[in-house]
């Protein structure tokens, strides 16, 4: 997801109140826009990219449902 992604659905939906919408890169240690291959032409980059991002949204997701989790 890139800031192009972000603006056209804050248009569609309004205001994020609950912060729901991100770019899955926050979710690393590089948070940026996701490498486009349709200007750039690096597949692997963007693999990577998706890759990295997908990690580090699962991990913060195990994280949550760890500390919601009641056992």
């Amino acid at each position: 997801m890139d800031a192009n992604n972000m603006r056209n659905l804050s248009r569609m939906l309004g205001e994020d109140k609950q912060h729901k919408i991100s770019l899955l890169l926050n979710y690393t240690d590089h948070p940026r826009d996701v490498a486009d291959p349709w200007y750039t032409g690096n597949f692997d980059a963007t693999w990577q990219d998706v890759n990295d991002g997908c990690k580090g949204l699962l991990e913060k997701l195990g994280k949550y449902v760890t500390s919601t989790t009641k056992c």
